[in-house]
C-alpha cells in the first residue's frame, strides 16, 4: 500500500517535470457538459489528465489555509494548515465497465483515508451496479466535497460533525438516471457496512455520528453483521436546480454475541434534503443541506446524549465581477456567507420539560476569487456562537481565515 501511495504522488509532483520531455504525455479528458449533471456525478464529474494512450487517467486537488481565531477572547494566534491531497485514479476498463479511486492524505499524513475504490458495470441508464468502497449518498456534501468546488475554508459543520464527512464504506448498490426534456431523475441504493457503537461511546460525551469513522476495521468486517441502508432520489430541472432526499440507516449495536443475546437491536436513522439553484439575472447560486438524526440510546445513558439531531447549511454566492485579472482571462470574484445551525439534542429534560440547549449557530461571511475554474483563493471570517447543554450564554469563537484550493 504504501509503494502505491509513493508511485501516485511521484506521477502527480512530477507531472510539469514529464510534460517537458513529452508535451503529449498528459491530456486534460474533455468532459460531457451536453448534460443536467446533479450531485450523485461529482464523483466522476472532475478534471482529470489522461496518460498517454492508456485508458487510465489522473487528478487531485489541494487544500492549504491559514487562520487566526480565538475563543471569548483568547486567540490562538497564526495558525499555517495543510488541510488536504487528494489522488484521483480513474480508468475505463472497458465501454461499459470503470474504476476510481479517490485518497485523501488529510492534516498532512495525519490520515490516509481511501474515500472510494469502485468499480462501475453499467448495463443500463436506469440499472448500473456499483461494489467496492463506496461513498454513502446522504445530503449533498458527502459526495460533492471536493475543496475547489467550495468557496469556504472549512466544511459545513453538519456534514462534518453531525453527519461523518466523506462517509464511506465497502458494499455494493444500484444507480441509475432518467432525461426527459429539461428534467433530469435520478436514484441509488446501496448496501454497505455500517456504525458502531462509538457514536454513544466517544471522547466527546455525546451523541457523535463521526465517531464511528475511527474503525477502521469497517473496510473489513461489520461491526454486528447487519447492514447499513442507504438511498437517494434527486430531480434536476434545468431552469429551477437540483432537490434530493435521502436515507440511511441501520443497527449499531453489538447486540449479540455467540450466539448470546446482549441488547435489542438498536437504530440510527438518518434522513436529509438538499437543494442547490443558480437565481436569474443576478446568478447567485444557492446550496443548502438539512439532515435530521434519530438514534435509539439506551435509557441507562444520561440526557446529554441526544436520541435527535438535526441541522444544516445555507451558502449564497454572488458573483459581483467577470473579467481579466492579472491576464487571467476568466476571472470571477464572488462575495459569498454561509449560515449555518446545530441541534445536538434535541428535545426537553425528562425531570423539567425544560429546553436542552446544545446547540450551534455561524455566519460565515467572506470573499473568493476564481482566477481559473478549477482554482479558488479564499478570505473568510467566521462567528459562531456554542450553547452548551443547560443553557449558559454561549461561547464565542470568531476570526479570520484565508486559504486557496485547487485541482491539479
Amino acid at each position: 500500500m504504501k509503494k502505491f501511495f509513493t508511485l501516485a504522488i511521484v506521477v502527480i509532483v512530477g507531472t510539469p517535470l514529464w510534460s517537458q520531455v513529452d508535451s503529449t504525455l498528459f491530456r486534460r479528458v474533455n468532459k460531457d457538459t451536453s448534460k443536467l449533471m446533479l450531485n450523485m456525478d461529482a464523483v466522476y464529474n472532475r478534471p482529470f489528465l489522461s496518460v498517454g494512450k492508456t485508458p487510465v487517467a489522473l487528478g487531485g486537488y489541494v487544500e492549504a489555509n491559514w487562520q487566526h481565531l480565538g475563543t471569548d477572547g483568547l486567540t490562538e494566534g497564526h495558525q499555517f494548515q495543510m488541510k488536504r491531497l487528494t489522488l484521483f485514479v480513474a480508468s475505463g476498463i472497458s465501454r461499459r465497465i470503470k474504476f476510481l479511486s479517490e485518497i485523501e492524505f488529510e492534516g498532512g499524513t495525519k490520515e490516509i483515508n481511501i474515500e472510494f475504490a469502485s468499480i462501475d458495470f453499467e448495463f443500463h441508464p436506469l440499472l448500473n451496479f456499483r461494489g467496492g468502497v463506496v461513498m454513502n449518498p446522504i445530503g449533498a456534501f458527502n459526495q460533492n466535497h471536493d475543496g475547489p468546488k467550495w468557496e469556504f475554508i472549512d466544511r459545513p459543520t453538519s456534514a462534518t460533525q453531525l453527519l461523518p464527512a466523506t462517509w464511506s464504506n465497502v458494499g455494493f448498490g444500484i444507480y441509475g438516471k432518467k432525461y426527459s426534456k429539461n428534467w433530469a431523475y435520478a436514484y441509488e441504493l446501496y448496501l454497505t457496512n455500517g456504525f458502531d457503537d462509538q457514536i454513544i461511546s466517544n471522547a466527546q460525551n455525546k451523541t457523535y455520528l463521526p465517531a464511528t469513522k475511527l474503525n477502521r476495521d469497517r473496510f473489513e468486517e461489520s461491526f454486528n453483521g447487519e447492514p447499513l441502508i442507504t438511498a437517494k432520489i434527486a430531480l434536476r430541472n434545468k431552469k429551477v436546480g437540483e432537490l434530493g432526499v435521502s436515507y440511511m440507516g441501520g443497527v449499531y449495536n453489538k447486540f449479540q454475541m455467540d450466539g448470546f443475546t446482549l441488547d435489542k437491536k438498536r437504530r440510527v436513522d438518518v434522513w436529509a434534503l438538499d437543494f442547490n439553484t443558480e437565481l436569474p439575472i443576478l446568478k447567485t447560486y444557492l446550496v443548502g443541506e438539512w439532515a435530521f438524526v434519530n438514534v435509539d440510546v439506551p435509557d441507562t445513558y444520561t440526557q446529554q446524549y441526544g436520541n435527535k439531531q438535526s441541522g444544516g447549511f445555507l451558502d449564497v454566492v454572488q458573483p459581483v465581477i467577470r473579467r481579466n485579472i492579472f491576464n487571467f482571462n476568466k476571472s470571477v470574484v464572488n462575495v459569498v456567507c454561509r449560515f449555518e445551525y446545530v441541534d445536538w439534542n434535541v428535545g426537553t429534560f425528562r425531570e423539567t420539560s425544560g429546553n436542552i440547549s446544545e446547540d450551534f449557530v455561524s455566519i460565515v461571511p467572506g470573499i473568493s476569487w476564481r482566477p481559473t475554474p478549477l482554482t479558488v483563493l479564499r478570505l473568510n471570517y467566521r462567528y459562531k456562537w456554542t450553547t452548551d447543554i443547560l443553557g449558559n450564554p454561549p461561547s464565542k469563537r470568531a476570526g479570520l481565515q484565508f486559504g486557496s484550493s485547487s485541482y491539479l
